[in-house]
This record gives C-alpha cells, structure tokens and sequence, in this order.
C-alpha cells in the first residue's frame, strides 16, 4: 500500500494541472478534438501514471509492467499528453496532433505510438481488452495490474457488460475500472439519451467490489486505488462523478465541448483559469 501525504497529492494536482494545459493546446492547435471528456478524466489520469503504474518508458514493451487502457479513446489527448511527459516520447510531438503522418492520431494507435497498450475508439471495447490483459497476467504468473478508464455513456454499448461478467467469473483482482461519470455524451445528458444509472449498483449485481467517488479529489482517488490492491478474488469498479470540462468555466457542463476546438482567445482563457484551480 502506497503512502499517500498532502506533498504527493499536491504534487499529482499539479501534474493534472500541466494535463489540462496541454490539451487545450493540443486540440486548440488541431482545431479539433475532444476536449470536455479529456479535462474531466485529467486527475485520474495523474493519479494511475503518477503514482499508481509501475511502467519504464524506456522500456514501454517490459512484461512486469502494469497496463493502462484508455476504452474511451476519443479523449486520445490526455492520453498523449501524460505518456510524454512521463517520457514515452518526446514533448515536442504533441504539437503533431491530428496532423497527417503524425502518430498521434484523433484515436490512439498501439502500433505507431509507444506506451499505447489498445488501438481503441469503437466504444465498448477497451474493458474486453483489459479483461484480456488481467487474464493473461494471471495465466503468466505475472505481478501486472490492469487499469480501464470507460465513459459513462460508452457502458451503454452492450459488450461492456459482457465483459464485466467476465471478469468476475475469472475473480480478476488485478483489474481496476474507471467509469469516468460526467453524466454528458456527444448527443446530450445520459439521463435524455439512454440513462445508465444506477451505475454502482449494476457493477455490485455483476459482483464488482465498487466505489463511488469524487472523481475530482485527488486524496480520495488514491484511498480508493489503495483498496483496490487490498481487493481479493473479484475486480474492483470506481464510479468516479466528474464534471465535463472541469477547471474551464465555459466548457464545464455544456455538451457541445465534447468534441469541439477551443479559439485562440479561448486557449487563453483556458490557460489562465488552470493556473487558478
């Protein structure tokens, strides 16, 4: 179990901070993106790469490392933006974006980028990856834990739950699932399109050990990744409540943001109420 402290938690909330800052930048310079989801799932992000993964960037193919899918690959910027500034390449890259031959693509790419684990963006499938991986670790004899960051309106894709069923038949307690609940999809609120609560007590129905939590507070994200290694014989579910677009006041809570490039004058706004959060 990690020690966790007001430094390390001060110090991952910065680590969020620079995320949010480089996404805005990336999807700003492409001019286009998905920047509501990428903002809102940013602390947890920090806090698997920051603190919980035991990974080696100069060794992104090292087979004790633990595994990271991104199941709603759409936000692909954060993704891009924690793997280099953990050192999976160099920063300067990010500025490539969307750009044709660039290998950060609209959608991540396990074949092109290093420390991308799944080529995901059909919604519904990373979970079935993670299952996969967890299983194959198990079956090596390896020590590897399995994390999957879904979004709350991809677990109305069917297959989720086929592979949720999965993972507690095969007691997979080397995996961990993020449900990132900002309660916003590209078409409207959850609730109007097809609701999918109660969200905790579906995983508890499929014998998840689940936790709902503030999927903006950063000490309480690392209790609960704490009790999670503790979890024994079964996976472990943390319904995470968010806000889309957190820490950008006029990207909070409105759904057109979900895949939609910031101004230049809006970059700017973005940047300066990130250095206030």
């Amino acid at each position: 179990m990690h020690e966790i402290n007001q430094k390390v938690i001060d110090e991952i909330r910065e680590k969020a901070r620079r995320l949010r800052r480089e996404v805005i930048q990336m999807v700003g310079r492409a001019g286009s993106g998905h920047p509501g989801g990428a903002l809102s799932a940013a602390d947890i992000v920090a806090c698997l790469y920051f603190w919980e993964m035991n990974y080696d960037p100069q060794r992104p193919d090292w087979p004790e490392r633990d595994r990271f899918v991104l199941s709603k690959g759409h936000v692909a910027p954060l993704l891009y933006a924690v793997l280099a500034e953990t050192g999976f390449f160099p920063q300067e890259m990010l500025e490539t974006l969307r750009q044709f031959g660039s290998p950060l693509q609209g959608h991540p790419d396990m074949r092109r980028l290093p420390g991308v684990e799944a080529s995901t963006g059909s919604l519904g499938q990373g979970i079935g990856w993670a299952v996969g991986m967890a299983l194959a670790a198990r079956l090596d004899r390896r020590n590897s834990r399995i994390y999957v960051l879904l979004g709350d309106g991809e677990i109305e894709e069917g297959m989720v739950w086929e592979a949720v069923m999965a993972a507690k038949h095969y007691k997979l307690d080397n995996l961990v699932a993020f449900v990132d609940n900002n309660g916003l999809q590209i078409d409207g609120p959850l609730a109007d399109v097809m609701s999918i609560e109660p969200i905790a007590d579906k995983f508890r129905a499929f014998g998840w050990e689940t936790r709902e939590i503030d999927g903006h507070d950063t000490g309480v994200i690392l209790s609960t990744l704490n009790e999670a290694r503790q979890a024994k014989g079964r996976p472990f579910a943390i319904i995470a409540r968010t806000t889309k677009g957190k820490g950008c006041s006029f990207m909070e809570n409105q759904v057109e943001w979900h895949g939609k490039a910031p101004s230049p004058e809006q970059i700017e706004q973005a940047l300066r109420e990130f250095d206030c959060v």
